[in-house]
């Protein structure tokens, strides 16, 4: 008898233990068990997205789905998530009451919709709501996310890009543009349809996703606006991205490419032997096989957004720049001897960062040409630095021999511009994409830091002489100029909204904070100026620092004597109005020839005083006005 109770609650305990299972696992398939906490791995929990693009290059659209998984690294529970449609950012906000539609409102700019969100594996809708005139948008979800715990939405989503006209991406376009800006004290901001675009054959999306909002102190940075910085800023993800094309188009992305469609071609071209490097020369932005759909497959690690560029005449060629980074350039085909400098530059940049830094937590860096507006000479995002193709220039081909005397008399400025921009674009991937510094909130850490380390470049590769040449006219004769046309001496850390236009931005947050750490390194001298740096770039790799941080690093490694100095120097010359005293006051000949009266605003200068002046004026800063923003 005893024997048969204890089968019966064995059997009793048997089908409580089941019906608790079952429990277990229906609360699994729940909302609420979504939310999962990360496995302890012994790496950070990124966050992560795995994205399926579908581009139709010539119709200029594209459509996906991504399933993004967010951790909640916060003490408090996170009822909604933020995401950033960076396309749907304007520069001019719709007029009130206005009948035109938004369709005719913006038709040359693009368009990011997003037209489903759901809880992964269910088909339960989440209510979307938008701010930022539909360029932030909050995900409600159904359930909070508790401290430490994951949840995973799935979005889908569609985009459209205008066609720029190629007049507007010249070099002729650039200049004047530049010009404009000196002579004129405009209003000048960044607009999505400047990094969303198709021109000349080349397409470039700089966000084509909806991208998670970035965390600061436990809370969304749910603001965005523009200015005529950077806008995109996210914290540090994973990313494995299917890209669908045409089998002719090449794409080239932020991250690696890990197979799929390569592009056909006649003749392959062999690899070759540069150096003490190898380069391998493709016109595919993948390897691997070929797939019916013109597939390819792009994986990343700590990357803060994810962009593209793509097109049928690009072609592409890379090398080991120091051990496990490799460096590439995208080039169109007619640029092939531009191209292939511009690849030596990166590789030399890369090698003298990662030596002086420390590695990046990425593979790759690929520095490509774009066809940007005027106005804007490049732009860099995680894993990709774009220089404006305008500044591609051949001198030596004979297709360009009808190019302007002015021009020709330039070579060297035209050429030194390009080989300045190519190596600050892969300083930005240390400064900006490893350690990431607000692009809105203070701009000056990672312009002062990549600008600087553009210079430094110079020195290692081309020796002191010429780096002193250079920070005359990349960085202080940039100053000199804004100066002498009326601009006026502002503080370099400020927001970056409350610059007016590119070309005092470049004075002022750029020259400024690239001279100050210039200044840095005679106080400092070189082994606790670069262990700073170093141990900046340590404590700081993939978080976002902010200018205190860059402060307390200098001022760390500074003995008694110099801490007082360090804090001193960052104050005069980034919240001072001291750029006259320590980098070039207006300069009076150059006033003179352009009939300008000193103390007059820019806004209305005077007219020339002879048919000669703006020749004059050509010549005399032309070396500024070909630097690359």
């Amino acid at each position: 008898m005893r024997e048969k109770n204890r089968r019966t609650a064995l059997r009793g305990e048997g089908r409580a233990l089941l019906l608790a299972l079952c429990a277990c696992l229906l609360f699994a398939a729940s909302p609420r068990a979504r939310q999962q906490r990360p496995a302890d791995t012994g790496k950070p929990a990124r966050d992560s997205y795995r994205i399926d693009l579908r581009l139709n290059f010539d119709e200029r659209s594209y459509a996906g789905t991504e399933r993004v998984r967010w951790t909640n690294r916060d003490t408090r529970p996170a009822s909604a998530l933020y995401f950033h449609l960076y396309p749907n950012l304007r520069a001019e906000p719709r007029p009130p009451q206005t009948e035109t539609t938004d369709d005719e409102l913006y038709a040359d700019e693009p368009r990011l919709d997003v037209t489903r969100a759901v809880l992964s594996g269910t088909d339960q809708p989440l209510a979307l709501s938008y701010e930022d005139g539909g360029a932030t948008m909050r995900v409600q979800l159904r359930e909070p996310v508790a401290s430490g715990a994951s949840v995973e939405v799935e979005l889908s989503f569609r985009g459209s890009f205008p066609e720029i006209d190629a007049d507007e991406t010249s070099l002729p376009a650039h200049l004047v543009q530049q010009v404009g800006a000196a002579m004129r004290d405009t209003r000048d901001l960044r607009r999505a349809r400047d990094t969303n675009f198709s021109s000349r054959g080349v397409m470039l999306l700089a966000s084509p996703h909806p991208l998670l909002a970035a965390r600061e102190g436990g809370d969304w940075r749910r603001g965005v606006e523009p200015s005529v910085a950077d806008t995109v800023f996210a914290d540090a993800a994973d990313y494995e991205v299917r890209v669908s094309a045409p089998r002719d188009v090449a794409v080239f992305s932020s991250a690696e490419s890990v197979g799929g469609a390569a592009v056909p071609t006649g003749d392959a071209a062999p690899s070759t032997s540069t150096g003490d490097a190898a380069a391998s020369t493709s016109t595919g932005g993948a390897a691997g096989g070929g797939t019916a759909d013109g597939a390819r497959l792009f994986r990343g690690e700590s990357l803060r957004s994810f962009a593209l560029v793509a097109g049928r005449a690009l072609r592409s060629e890379e090398r080991e720049a120091a051990p496990g980074l490799r460096v590439r350039t995208v080039y169109r085909a007619e640029h092939e001897s531009t191209g292939r400098r511009v690849l030596s530059v990166a590789a030399e940049a890369a090698r003298a960062y990662a030596a002086r830094f420390g590695p990046l937590p990425f593979g790759t860096v690929t520095v490509a040409e774009a066809p940007l507006v005027a106005g804007l000479g490049s732009a860099d995002f995680a894993g990709l630095a774009v220089i404006a193709s305008a500044f591609y220039v051949d001198f030596d081909s004979p297709s360009l021999r009808g190019l302007p005397e002015i021009v020709r008399e330039h070579r060297a400025s035209v050429e030194d511009s390009l080989e300045f921009a190519a190596a600050e674009g892969v300083a930005a991937q240390w400064w900006g994409a490893a350690v990431g510094g607000d692009p809105a909130r203070a701009p000056v850490s990672t312009e002062a830091l990549s600008q600087w380390s553009a210079l430094l470049y110079v020195q290692d590769v081309h020796g002191a002489e010429r780096a002193r040449l250079v920070e005359e006219d990349q960085l202080r004769g940039v100053y000199q100029v804004y100066r002498t046309f009326g601009g006026e001496d502002l503080p370099a850390d400020r927001p970056a909204r409350e610059y007016r236009n590119s070309f005092q931005y470049a004075a002022v947050v750029a020259g400024k904070g690239a001279l100050m750490l210039v200044a840095l390194r005679q106080l400092l001298g070189e082994q606790k100026f670069f262990k700073a740096l170093r141990a900046y770039y340590e404590a700081h790799r993939l978080g976002a620092p902010g200018l205190e941080d860059l402060r307390a690093a200098f001022i760390a490694e500074a003995d008694v004597q110099q801490r007082r100095l360090v804090a001193r120097t960052f104050t005069r010359w980034l919240s001072e109005r001291r750029g006259d005293e320590d980098i070039a006051p207006p300069n009076p000949e150059l006033t003179a020839a352009v009939g300008l009266t000193p103390g007059v605003s820019q806004k209305q200068p005077q007219p020339p005083r002879d048919r000669n002046a703006l020749s004059r004026l050509g010549r005399f800063f032309w070396r500024q006005m070909t630097r690359i923003r």
